[in-house]
């Protein structure tokens, strides 16, 4: 977003004019030169076609021959911006130059047709004014006024003491702070783990960075984070290098630091989502599932339960998006959500909040060519988009604001809409949709300029908000401490009294769904808000009472439901002790079976192998039954033998006269 300004500064086209002239646009060969000696290569042909997309519109100009190549790649680079409007184009102008040049404007003098009461910090040769025991001094500040005077002047909105003033409610205050502080950045991303402030990245002088710092909230001491690349990505195989960046989201989640999106120099197609590990100092890339959504920042990155909502931001062509994510931190699953309902413009730099874990709540931003203050709802159930009706106090339009929620109350801080810095501190209670005014700070300092984080923390068992860095035409770096009072909503400034529940919001979407309500933006950025009344004020006096009514009702609702809930609590304690004990005996009887299976494929193998022996015996006694039928028929022949022999030989005693009668020799017997 732009810088923001001291409220006379130059507004929209002469701030652009202004800009161009200092740049060095003025239509002669000298003037091109100096663009091209004072600027990069890219950053120069950007501003050339932003300029001529402003002052003359689309490129109808035929392509220019090849033998020239930088009149080729200036008619590309024009060529290139399709039918950006010129209010886009001057604000694009005047952001790329402040990020190039941020002090362009002090030096621009020449250039400024009315008089700039500019404030500028009078430093020696450091950015702060260190006392002897290492901390900061109030800075003096050197306003120029306008007959050329300098006039000394203290910043009385934000007191420097000890750390007793943070028991001031409502009031911005610098703790005093030790150690070495970080450079001076916006855009960066800030979380508060265990009562330590981590800040990472962000953008100094046009330049992305990458490292991380620490604040103590207890001492308010400061020390920087050596941190540790992991050799691969945790669940990737990719190295896990930390690219400086800037508009991304910080998010706490477990012992792990979650950076997601933001702009870089040489930025991927697809958000990435870096983890840094608080226990081991490492970095890693965790790996996603599903269609991540397309490289972006200056997005709103919130936390609902377990899971991530990503809405809108810019991409690294500039294109300016409204579209809504979510990251399933548990699956690590992306996916896109078709919300029904009237969303958003496309825009950067807003701030969202999520109330009652089912209300996402979208405020503010900037497209190229105006900042909003209108105020967005989606119900995470339907998935519905409602714009609500706000009452109260209701804040200007800004864009590189920051948010914190603290109970039902969001607060809103710093911020600017391209002439100012925003310097009121703003709370809105999301049950009521009742803006008010926490305190108001004076004069160009860090709680009124853009791209400043913002945390929530306690001290002494009390909720603290602290801010941290910021620009408007000066980075910062300084720490400031805010203890609300929680008396957010002022009873007194409630025009439409809403019913204190949940209910109330779903009730005030729902009562504007049919207000038709719509921005047109014209060639010359003005815009155009279409509201339907509010209700008739004689109804007001019934109403309150009806509401009343709902009030006692719904607060004997609520306890009884709370009894309830208790029942319920004791009978799922009950439950679960019940269920521990059966998972217990589950287990020991899994044991046992898993024991009975043992002792039960031991007898198998037994019975197996008593088997084999039995059937190696049946075939000995087999082999022994034929063994014994040989042997009784052996024993018979021999018998036979024997019985035979006898037989021959008792014949051959009884031979004499018979054997005689025979014709036998009388020696036969006896050759035999």
């Amino acid at each position: 977003m732009a810088m923001a300004r001291a409220s006379s500064g130059l507004a929209y086209p002469e701030r652009f004019y202004a800009a161009s002239s200092y740049a060095g646009f003025g239509g002669s060969p000298s003037a091109a030169a100096s663009v091209s000696s004072r600027f990069q290569s890219d950053t120069a042909l950007l501003l050339y076609a932003l300029y001529q997309q402003a002052t003359v519109g689309p490129c109808n100009t035929p392509k220019p021959s090849t033998w020239n190549a930088v009149e080729q790649s200036k008619w590309k680079s024009w060529q290139g911006l399709g039918n950006m409007a010129a209010t886009e184009a001057m604000r694009l102008f005047v952001k790329i130059l402040e990020e190039d040049d941020p002090s362009w404007y002090s030096r621009a003098s020449n250039y400024v047709s009315e008089p700039v009461v500019d404030m500028q910090m009078n430093h020696n040769s450091k950015e702060e004014s260190i006392n002897g025991n290492g901390n900061s001094l109030p800075e003096t500040k050197t306003v120029a006024s306008e007959n050329g005077s300098l006039v000394e002047t203290q910043d009385k909105d934000v007191v420097s003491e000890d750390v007793s003033s943070i028991a001031v409610y409502d009031q911005w205050t610098a703790p005093p702070i030790s150690g070495q502080r970080p450079r001076a950045r916006y855009e960066h991303g800030a979380a508060v783990v265990q009562d330590k402030m981590y800040v990472f990245g962000g953008n100094h002088n046009g330049r992305y960075l990458n490292d991380l710092h620490v604040l103590d909230l207890r001492s308010w001491t400061w020390s920087r984070v050596d941190s540790k690349i992991a050799a691969e990505s945790q669940d990737s195989g990719s190295p896990a290098t930390v690219i400086p960046c800037a508009g991304h989201s910080l998010i706490p989640w477990g012992n792990k630091l979650l950076s997601i999106a933001g702009h870089t120099k040489d930025p991927a197609e697809t958000i990435q989502v870096k983890a840094f590990d608080l226990k081991s100092s490492t970095w890693s890339v965790l790996k996603t599932y599903g269609k991540p959504p397309v490289s972006r920042g200056g997005q709103s990155v919130t936390l609902v339960g377990t899971t991530l909502v990503i809405f809108g931001g810019q991409d690294a062509k500039r294109t300016l998006l409204n579209d809504l994510h979510v990251l399933d931190l548990e699956t690590m699953t992306w996916d896109e959500i078709d919300a029904v309902g009237v969303p958003p413009s496309p825009r950067s730099d807003h701030a969202a909040a999520v109330h009652a874990e089912r209300y996402l709540l979208i405020y503010g931003g900037g497209s190229h060519a105006t900042c909003f203050n209108d105020l967005h709802v989606l119900d995470l159930q339907a998935m519905e988009w409602t714009r609500p009706t706000q009452q109260g106090d209701i804040p200007s339009a800004r864009a590189g604001h920051a948010g914190v929620t603290v109970g039902e109350n969001w607060f809103i801080v710093g911020g600017g809409d391209n002439k100012s810095g925003a310097p009121e501190t703003v709370v809105l209670n999301m049950s009521t949709l009742v803006w008010s005014v926490v305190t108001s700070v004076k004069g160009r300092v860090p709680l009124a300029s853009e791209g400043l984080s913002l945390v929530v923390s306690s001290f002494n068992g009390e909720d603290i908000l602290v801010s941290f860095g910021g620009y408007n035409g000066r980075y910062s770096n300084e720490v400031n401490v805010l203890k609300p009072s929680h008396k957010s909503t002022l009873q007194s400034k409630i025009v439409d009294p809403v019913p204190d529940s949940v209910a109330a919001l779903h009730n005030a979407t729902n009562a504007t769904r049919d207000v038709e309500s719509e921005f047109e933006i014209g060639q010359e950025g003005k815009i155009r808000e279409i509201v339907v009344d509010d209700v008739d004020p004689e109804s007001k006096k019934t109403r309150v009472e009806g509401t009343n009514e709902r009030l006692t009702t719904l607060k004997a609702e609520k306890e009884e439901l709370d009894g309830l809930l208790g029942k319920e609590k004791l009978q799922t304690l009950q439950l679960k002790k019940e269920l521990g004990e059966a998972e217990a005996r589950n287990t020991d009887l899994y044991k046992e079976l898993q024991s009975v299976r043992g002792q039960l494929a031991a007898e198998q193998s037994r019975c197996f192998k008593l088997e084999v022996d039995v059937a190696e015996l049946r075939q000995k006694l087999q082999t022994m039954d034929a063994l014994q039928k040989e042997l009784e028929l052996l024993q018979r022949q021999k018998a036979a033998s024997e019985q035979a022999a006898l037989n021959a030989k008792q014949r051959q005693g009884s031979g004499g006269v018979w054997g005689w009668l025979a014709g036998s020799p009388p020696n036969q017997n006896e050759d035999a």
